[in-house]
């Protein structure tokens, strides 16, 4: 077994070509199509090279240059890696794959591997690849795998950046600095571009890393004049091609509140809760293909629950949203007591180029299941995990007592720190990539 793992780790350290090759083969549409539709994070996180990519696409032969063959073994270590929506793929490869897919042992094996979620942690300015125990309910602890070191160009004595906050899109991270910086960084390929600003970055600046449909990576920058009551937002994309930053636009229609949260990057996409006077919260986008923005319709009747932030999921990357219900008092209150609010997650599983949107209500819960202090709060920081129908909030500063939470129906973990004093500032998901960030695209 230490033999097949070495030759896995060599298969994963030569995959710099993996996803570029799937981009670029032809062949019957059907085919390639269906070798497209693997998903990405899957691809690159296991470094699917094109020999590797053969195996797994026997009938693409003739679209994916060389053949080998891989040990039965090495074989359930990859599926057993892979995103539930790919495996289901996956199926259609071979009567054998999938035997392998429904047998008992395998799915045992899969589930012990996916039942801790692998997340990136900012804990005291530092970046840490964290993993999680998502079922442990005693003695829980995080579980630190490394540090993700990012040395200041401008220290004589390569000391570390102290990161402010985070911004990921498809494995590459976009990282403010506590002393207003902007960097673009991989963690995997250890590669890095400073972001020079038009005029200086200031505390009330919201950023967004995305992509154009060419694979052209691109910066949204929106500077808020004020704070509680801003004047205008005036929006600046940076484009990695011409290593410069231009005027989009400008809007004083809406808003983004400081307890609004954060951007998330989903295909490409930027989405974040914004606020138009008088009108409450909406869903806004920007396409960075077109470079506009959009509003996105919400899940139901948005006046009957109070959204609390947004997060992206890691493998599917779909968005989601938690959301309270409104409690509803009865007219006799004195015989009927108040309607218990629950807590809802919402995925949206598709978001069309109008901005209409299809959610799926995924996770329902009573305040009551939760059997520890816990408060939910405008723009929590939290990260969905699908297969095991869990929350993964972070701790401390008035939620809880607790490093990290793990909630879902019938469930409440908590999960501690070796260091009793840290306190995680951010929770984010990470899936490798292979980007090269200085020429802007995949390569």
């Amino acid at each position: 077994m230490t033999k097949l793992r070495k030759r896995f780790k060599n298969f994963v350290s030569s995959g710099s070509r993996a996803w570029a090759s799937l981009n670029n083969i032809t062949g019957p549409q059907t085919q390639v199509d269906e070798a497209r539709h693997i998903n990405r994070s899957d691809m690159i996180g296991l470094g699917l090279t094109p020999r590797i990519s053969s195996l797994l696409f026997p009938k693409y032969s003739t679209l994916i240059s060389s053949t080998m063959y891989l040990p039965e073994e090495l074989v359930v270590e990859i599926l057993a890696r892979v995103s539930a929506a790919s495996l289901a793929r996956l199926r259609r490869v071979s009567k054998g794959w999938n035997a392998t897919i429904n047998d008992e042992k395998f799915a045992k094996k899969r589930f012990l591997l996916r039942s801790h979620a692998t997340v990136i942690m900012l804990v005291e300015h530092r970046v840490y690849l964290v993993s999680v125990n998502l079922h442990e309910v005693h003695n829980n602890m995080v579980k630190v795998k490394y540090q993700l070191s990012l040395k200041d160009p401008l220290s004589k004595s390569s000391e570390e950046v102290d990161i402010h906050d985070i911004f990921p899109c498809d494995g590459l991270l976009l990282c403010t600095t506590k002393d207003d910086r902007l960097v673009v960084w991989n963690p995997l390929s250890r590669e890095t571009r400073w972001i020079q600003p038009k005029s200086t970055y200031n505390i009330l600046d919201y950023f967004a890393l995305g992509k154009s449909s060419c694979n052209k990576y691109k910066i949204l920058r929106m500077d808020q004049i004020g704070n509680i009551h801003p004047d205008s937002l005036e929006f600046e994309i940076y484009d990695f091609t011409s290593n410069s930053w231009r005027v989009v636009g400008k809007t004083t229609d809406w808003f983004i509140q400081p307890w609004q949260g954060r951007v998330m990057s989903v295909n490409g996409n930027a989405y974040w809760l914004a606020c138009r006077e008088g009108h409450g919260d909406f869903l806004q986008s920007f396409d960075f293909s077109t470079e506009r923005f959009k509003r996105v319709s919400l899940p139901g009747d948005h006046h009957s629950y109070q959204v609390f932030g947004l997060s992206v999921t890691r493998e599917e990357q779909q968005l989601c949203l938690l959301t309270q219900n409104n409690s509803k008092q009865s007219p006799y209150a004195w015989i009927e007591p108040a309607e218990e609010p629950r807590i809802n997650v919402w995925i949206a599983t598709k978001i069309e180029s109008n901005g209409a949107a299809s959610w799926i209500k995924f996770i329902s819960f009573d305040l009551d299941n939760i059997h520890q202090r816990f408060c939910f709060l405008n723009a929590m920081n939290f990260l969905v995990d699908p297969e095991n129908k869990v929350l993964l909030c972070r701790g401390k500063i008035w939620v809880s007592k607790t490093f990290l939470n793990i909630l879902g129906e019938n469930k409440s973990i908590q999960v501690d720190h070796q260091d009793s004093e840290s306190v995680c500032s951010l929770l984010v998901n990470y899936a490798p990539t292979l980007v090269q960030i200085q020429q802007g695209s995949l390569v």
